[in-house]
């Protein structure tokens, strides 16, 4: 069986040809999608990481499966050819975005923003700052990023309460069971959490879920942390907590952030500019990816990640 792969970079053609040899009959093209089809039969095709604009070259295309490089795909998955094969690509950034999740909140508790501006400056600027042990922190969202931040913080010795859009119990490895409460608890559970950490995705279920009277329910100095969708929060109503609550957020709305919005220098705000899965242990998880859908292709089963249409 013959199959023809398009990746958008060499780079990750290198990285799937390094994971070993390829099959008898398995064709890695480099195509960034702005050139014309290369065949009229791709098996597999490969997006950039955010090269969405480029899927309607793919329409009239006999595709067998779009692969994506992102965990989220609200923005994606309406721009696939109807009848085409999307996935996501569940398993590569979880870890990466945890880790910034844990990052960001971090550095807010012990105040570091504080003192690299004070090591700039030259001079030595001593204080008393939160720790993240003890604290009671609340998941909302316990997918893959939900789980991965969960392991991260079992070290921290924290309290872990969870919400997702149904109630159950999760058995998380390291971690032990958590129970999850479902959304429509979140609003009682807010006012006794100290850090609220979002994974969720975005999506019309979830824009604005942190609107103005969600924000009013966090207890005075909690810290929210995004790391899912910068939808979940309105922007404008987090201004006008004006430092009551704190923030940490890789990702927000509207993005990227224009020069002189409010939220750049809104007081107990740390931004990063929406790098969770940009990390080193992106390239070799997604041509991991990739190898298993060709693997799982000339098998005949049916693609991993593969997202309802």
């Amino acid at each position: 069986m013959s199959l023809l792969v398009t990746v958008p970079t060499a780079e990750l053609a290198a990285d799937i040809a390094a994971q070993s040899p390829l099959p008898d009959g398995v064709e890695v093209l480099v195509w960034d999608m702005t050139e014309p089809v290369p065949a009229r039969r791709l098996d597999i095709v490969v997006p950039s990481y955010l090269g969405r604009q480029h899927l309607s070259v793919l329409e009239g295309v006999d595709v067998g499966l779009v692969q994506g490089q992102s965990i989220g795909y609200e923005t994606v998955i309406d721009r696939v050819p109807a009848g085409v094969p999307f996935a996501n690509a569940a398993s590569v950034h979880e870890p990466a975005t945890a880790e910034l999740a844990l990052t960001l909140t971090l550095a807010a508790q012990r105040e570091l923003p504080r003192f690299v501006r004070a090591q700039d400056a030259g001079t030595w600027v001593r204080g008393f700052t939160s720790s993240l042990a003890d604290r009671r922190v609340l998941l909302v969202g316990i997918g893959g990023v939900g789980k991965a931040v969960a392991r991260r913080l079992a070290g921290f010795e924290t309290t872990i309460t969870a919400v997702a859009q149904t109630a159950r119990t999760e058995q998380i490895e390291g971690v032990g069971e958590i129970v999850v409460h479902a959304l429509a608890d979140l609003p009682a559970l807010l006012p006794d959490a100290e850090i609220v950490i979002l994974s969720l995705p975005g999506g019309s279920a979830t824009q604005r879920l942190f609107d103005a009277a969600m924000l009013a329910r966090m207890a005075d100095g909690a810290l929210l942390v995004n790391v899912g969708r910068g939808t979940l929060v309105d922007t404008d109503a987090l201004v006008a907590e004006n430092g009551r609550i704190r923030a940490a957020l890789d990702v927000m709305d509207p993005e990227p952030l224009p020069e002189g919005h409010p939220l750049w220098t809104a007081p107990g705000v740390l931004l990063t500019p929406h790098v969770g899965g940009a990390a080193s242990a992106m390239n070799p998880r997604i041509a991991a990816l990739v190898r298993t859908q060709i693997d799982r292709m000339l098998a005949g089963e049916e693609p991993v990640n593969l997202i309802p249409r």
